[in-house]
C-alpha cells in the first residue's frame, strides 16, 4: 500500500511540474533560420507562428520558389528547436519516474 500512496504523491507533484512547464512553454519563443539568416521565423513553445523575418534582398520576381522554399526551411528549423525544448523540459520534469521510452506528453 505504501508503494501506491507513493505513486500518488510523484504523480500530484508532476501534475505540478507539468502545469508549470506549460506556462513556460507559452512563453518561449524559438527561432529557426535558413539561407544564411536571411529568412527567420519565430514559434512560440508550442508551435504556433509567431513572426517572419525576410531580408528585403529576396524579394524578386523570378526568386518566389527560393523565397518560399526559404520560409518553409526556416518554419521547419524552429519547430525542430521547439520540440527540442519541449523534450528537454519533459525530461526535467519526468525524472526519476518509470515512464516508457517514446511515451509523449502532454497526453
Amino acid at each position: 500500500m505504501k508503494d501506491i500512496m507513493g505513486m500518488m504523491k510523484a504523480a500530484g507533484e508532476m501534475k505540478g511540474k507539468m502545469e508549470a512547464m506549460q506556462a513556460e512553454l507559452a512563453d518561449l519563443v524559438v527561432e529557426g533560420r535558413s539561407g544564411g539568416g536571411m529568412v527567420v521565423v519565430s514559434l512560440s513553445g508550442k508551435g504556433d507562428m509567431k513572426g517572419v523575418k525576410i531580408d528585403p534582398t529576396l524579394f524578386k520576381e523570378d526568386d518566389v520558389e527560393v523565397l518560399e522554399d526559404l520560409i518553409i526551411a526556416a518554419h521547419a528549423d524552429a519547430k525542430a528547436k521547439s520540440e527540442a525544448e519541449m523534450q528537454r523540459k519533459m525530461a526535467e520534469v519526468t525524472a526519476g519516474l518509470p515512464i516508457p521510452p517514446g511515451m509523449k506528453f502532454p497526453f
